[in-house]
């Protein structure tokens, strides 16, 4: 974003901030507080909404706004110098089996890298993908980090910046 996008995107956080009672950095934090603290809307993970659901018998469901989301893709990465190599890619490829896949989006509410874990997995279960989104990618803008260069001669607002704004805005500024 040049400097005029960032400043409506921190104006519109600002008006927004009258209405949001608390920013979560603690995914377990942000469970309690919907069960003790009041809170009845917020941004949030699949992993915080199955767990009040399923495990705490919560009310709660969750839902894309029309206007889309943000999202984004982890990733296991290997040193370039990793001392031992082979037992690292043997670590990558044990993560990419269907049935850990499976069992790791059963737990965290995620979408598995591997498709054929979406099926025949006892955690997951066959409708564990689409619970978790597998049905939503076209709603879902992956996050980039902002950097200053953004192409074409072009100036932007780099990450130090937006990170600075964002904790200005949380602590009511």
């Amino acid at each position: 974003m040049d400097q005029k996008q960032f400043n409506a995107a921190i104006d519109l956080l600002r008006a927004q901030r009258q209405i949001v009672q608390k920013y979560w950095s603690d995914a377990t934090q942000q469970t309690q507080d919907f069960t003790s603290e009041g809170v009845v809307a917020a941004t949030s993970w699949p992993y915080q909404v199955n767990l009040l659901r399923d495990s705490n018998k919560q009310p709660i469901d969750s839902v894309i706004p029309e206007e889309g989301a943000t999202g984004w893709a982890d990733t296991t990465m290997m040193h370039a110098k990793a001392p031992h190599p082979n037992c690292a890619y043997m670590w990558l490829e044990h993560s990419l089996q269907p049935k850990l896949q499976g069992d790791l989006a059963a737990w965290f509410g995620s979408v598995p890298v591997v498709p054929a874990a979406c099926t025949g997995n006892a955690l997951l279960g066959d409708t564990g993908c689409k619970t978790n989104g597998s049905d939503n990618f076209d709603k879902i803008s992956f996050w980039r980090t902002p950097v200053a260069d953004c192409g074409a001669g072009k100036t932007c607002i780099p990450y130090k910046d937006w990170a600075s704004a964002y904790l200005a805005i949380q602590s009511g500024q």
